[in-house]
């Protein structure tokens, strides 16, 4: 069996003061910090107030105003520098611009190298073999004010042949000897000319661009190209024929 005490505490007589609380220090000195408005109705003791901040002593502690919240807009800026809340500066997100072909005109790849096999030269109805070089590019500067490194990568080698024939190829070709092939064997690169002559051959790479901001490489859209001309190619015909001695034992007969 539990013995319960039921303690009753009355506010006292019907207008008499309460015999319970002292709100004296309702301004500043008790566990909440306010400015407060009584009321006695003599049954019953209201303590309104325009402020609620808990104190810091007091045997009730600190009780937590109810939480509030700040809805952020695109641009806000909050300037309360004394507020509970805490100030949020205002700051601007900045993306890199998109590239065109057109923002990259100030950056230049360096233009290819052009040879071919035999030197010079070549035969009717043989392989001549063309060989174009060029490699990765890098600079650094600017586009629309923004710091960039930009980098050009061959992507294509398009060879035009001075006979009114081109041919593209993924890359710029290799001579006979790198190739382990024997002379006038038919390479990625070579062509067959049908007929005597002296061709212009040239060459257009066609560079892969890519723009790095910082961020990692962007492919921009589009190529750029870097062009070489002007290597000649005389094409002669050759005839065989059936002599007594080698050109080792005739140096000057027929062929040699």
């Amino acid at each position: 069996m539990r013995l319960v005490v039921v303690i009753v505490l009355s506010l006292g007589l019907l207008g008499g003061a309460p015999a319970f609380a002292d709100v004296s220090d309702c301004s500043g000195g008790g566990p909440w910090q306010s400015e407060c408005e009584v009321t006695n109705s003599g049954t019953q003791l209201d303590i309104g107030g325009s402020s609620t901040t808990p104190g810091q002593g007091g045997q009730n502690g600190g009780v937590a105003p109810p939480a509030q919240s700040v809805v952020e807009e695109p641009g806000y800026e909050d300037t309360c520098a004394d507020s509970a809340l805490g100030c949020r500066p205002l700051y601007t997100v900045e993306t890199a611009p998109d590239v065109t072909l057109e923002d990259l005109a100030s950056f230049v790849p360096a233009r290819p190298t052009l040879t071919g096999e035999p030197a010079g030269f070549g035969v009717v109805g043989m392989p001549t073999n063309l060989v174009a070089t060029a490699s990765d590019q890098r600079f650094s500067g600017e586009i629309l004010d923004w710091p960039v490194e930009v980098l050009f990568t061959p992507e294509t080698f398009v060879f035009a042949h001075g006979d009114g024939t081109s041919a593209r190829a993924a890359t710029g070709g290799s001579s006979w000897s790198a190739l382990g092939q024997t002379q006038f064997s038919p390479t990625p690169t070579s062509h067959v000319y049908s007929a005597r002559g002296t061709y212009s051959v040239s060459v257009t790479v066609e560079f892969a661009p890519f723009v790095d901001f910082g961020g990692g490489w962007t492919r921009v859209p589009g190529v750029i190209t870097a062009t070489t001309g002007g290597y000649g190619v005389q094409v002669v015909e050759v005839h065989t024929a059936l002599v007594d001695e080698t050109c080792l034992e005739d140096p000057s007969g027929p062929g040699c």
